[in-house]
């Protein structure tokens, strides 16, 4: 046989990991996962529940930074632009947001020979946005509205329901065993 390098089992599980669990493959799963746009609204919002707030939400590319350590870790960072209008009836202010979902994974192992990435939920504290109006009306009506609030919350909702969806599921676990199956020639 030609000269190899030779590795112990552990090595080479460890080093298929770090290989396996790239920032690219991760932010390719997690763009599967997050969609490329989605609406919110309209929800009731302000006193009384008058305004009805409607976003559209674009969805940008994942930036993914992975942590090796005992465990391989990655903070994702999902960049949005949100489209939102607030319908007062007798006025229909838009903004226009910037945000940020802010989001954790874990690369795991798991029987029989599954890699699993473990994403966990948003909370409403994991989303940044940063909103801006043209008119002083709607500066009030978002504040007093308490509109910012509402917006991180139904995003964070959103996502974590998009985690849960089996399409994500599916694509959060690799059968190692199945695709080594697949794709061996014996040659």
């Amino acid at each position: 046989m030609p000269d190899h390098q030779y590795l112990t089992y552990e090595e080479f599980g460890r080093r298929f990991f770090e290989v396996a669990v790239s920032e690219e493959r991760v932010g390719d799963a997690i763009a599967s996962i997050a969609g490329d746009e989605f609406t919110i609204g309209p929800i009731a919002q302000g006193p009384g529940k008058l305004a009805k707030v409607t976003a559209k939400v674009n969805v940008q590319t994942p930036q993914v930074t992975r942590h090796v350590g005992d465990s391989i870790t990655f903070s994702i960072r999902i960049p949005l632009e949100i489209d939102m209008v607030v319908d007062l009836r007798i006025d229909k202010p838009r903004f226009v947001v910037f945000g940020e979902i802010s989001l954790r994974a874990e690369a795991m192992a798991a029987e029989p020979l599954l890699l699993i990435l473990d994403v966990h939920k948003p909370r409403a504290a994991d989303i940044a946005i940063h909103v801006t109006s043209k008119t002083l009306r709607a500066e009030v009506v978002r504040i007093v509205g308490g509109v910012d609030a509402e917006i991180k919350r139904f995003i964070a909702a959103h996502v974590a329901g998009e985690i849960d969806s089996p399409e994500s599921v599916k694509a959060k676990v690799i059968d190692v065993a199945q695709q080594l199956d697949e794709t061996w020639t014996g040659v």
